[in-house]
């Protein structure tokens, strides 16, 4: 362009009158204008130059009411839109017919206590179990220490994804988080601190499970424990183990079903341990039936004189634990796997268990032998029960044969 530079000069009028004039050439214009004072005139000198400048790198000088921050802010969104299809107004109008805005701005920190003072409510009504309370302070400490000093707002579907990878989980440790997250952005939604909630397009793995799965211990290992058992620490676990393994009751203390379960329940006399709705996991009463051989391992060692669950437990399992590497619930996958391998009844196991079909068909069927089930079904204690105490145990469902409940009596 034919740009020459701007001067102020002195310039006598006709009339004799003093200007000030600036002169210069612009897009290849000649400019020469007059002004009363040198000020205006070197005021005028700037505005030239800076559009001079502009020209030659580019710019355009325009009036607006924005200010310079809008202005850059302006210009940067056109920079993110340069290969898009359509205007800037088009997203605008997207954007407004779309975005809600939060009721309120609610700090994570904030938003994580109300809502873990919401659980602890229907934990002290007994709505969710002391495990899943303890899950819930957790997964949600975690989250609060990840994005420390944020809004919930702030969450997004890429934050949130990296926040569940962190550490490279399993598949099924993935969904638990992902799971517990989940209930925190409903409760959050519905206090109105998010307009909405970005873990639905958060993707949920699917796991398949192959079938049989469930890891168990044979009819030899489950003889050699119970007969290690009778010698160690004078029987004492004996009771406990007994129930889990012969009669599937779910471990766990202080909040396993077998840390709930009354001496009362089980009854001898008519075969029957009933479970009640608030002993167990899935708050539905169950009765269990006492197999011949569980009845003659507690007339061996009888509830009166063996509690179930001994002091300092804990500590005092870790021994057994590690002597036999006996994994969490391996006793009530024993269970179910030789009771549907010899009784041939998905349903009864089902209803004894306190587990569906699809669960015993997908885990347990055909994952031991009808002789190995037999061999597990006749295990029996080397000490015998006083003579006051042998009372026969009538038969409820899908009880031994009669030759074998002969031997277990």
């Amino acid at each position: 362009m034919n740009q020459t530079p701007f001067a102020v000069t002195r310039f006598e009028n006709r009339n004799g009158v003093t200007s000030w004039r600036v002169a210069g050439c612009l897009y290849g214009v000649r400019i020469r204008k007059n002004f009363k004072t040198r000020e205006e005139a070197a005021a005028e000198k700037a505005a030239l130059e800076l559009k001079a400048l502009n020209a030659t790198n580019g710019l355009n000088t325009v009036a607006t009411i924005l200010s310079p921050e809008q202005v850059r802010e302006a210009e940067a969104v056109f920079y993110r839109l340069a290969d898009k299809t359509h205007p800037l107004g088009f997203y605008v109008d997207f954007a407004l017919a779309n975005y809600r805005e939060p009721q309120s701005s609610k700090l994570l920190t904030e938003a994580i206590a109300e809502y873990v003072a919401a659980k602890e409510h229907e934990f002290e009504q007994e709505h969710i179990s002391r495990p899943q309370m303890a899950r819930i302070r957790w997964d949600l400490k975690r989250l609060q220490n990840h994005f420390r000093g944020q809004r919930v707002a702030d969450l997004t579907v890429v934050n949130l994804i990296g926040f569940l990878e962190v550490g490279r989980p399993g598949s099924k440790t993935y969904n638990n988080r992902r799971g517990i997250v989940s209930t925190f952005l409903k409760f959050a939604l519905y206090r109105g601190w998010i307009a909405e909630n970005p873990i639905l397009k958060v993707p949920n793995y699917r796991i398949r499970w192959r079938r049989g799965s469930a890891p168990t211990l044979t009819a030899a290992q489950a003889r050699e424990f119970m007969e290690y058992l009778e010698g160690f620490q004078g029987g004492r676990w004996v009771p406990y183990y007994a129930l889990c393994l012969f009669a599937g009751i779910r471990p766990g203390v202080p909040d396993g079903e077998i840390s709930k379960l009354r001496p009362e329940a089980v009854n001898l006399d008519t075969g029957v341990i009933s479970i009640a709705a608030e002993v167990s996991k899935i708050r539905e009463p169950r009765r269990v039936t006492i197999q011949p051989n569980l009845a003659a391992w507690l007339r061996a060692y009888p509830l009166k004189k063996f509690p179930l669950v001994v002091g300092n437990f804990q500590q005092r399992r870790v021994v057994l634990r590690k002597k036999f590497n006996l994994k969490h619930d391996v006793m009530r996958h024993t269970f179910i796997s030789m009771f549907v391998a010899k009784f041939r009844s998905m349903g009864e196991a089902a209803l004894q268990a306190g587990n569906s079909e699809s669960i015993i068909r997908k885990h347990y069927l055909d994952l031991k032998s009808k002789e190995e089930a037999e061999q597990f079904w006749g295990i029996l204690p080397q000490r015998t029960a006083p003579a006051a105490d042998v009372t026969p145990c009538v038969a409820v469902s899908a009880q031994l044969d009669p030759a074998q409940a002969t031997r277990a009596a």
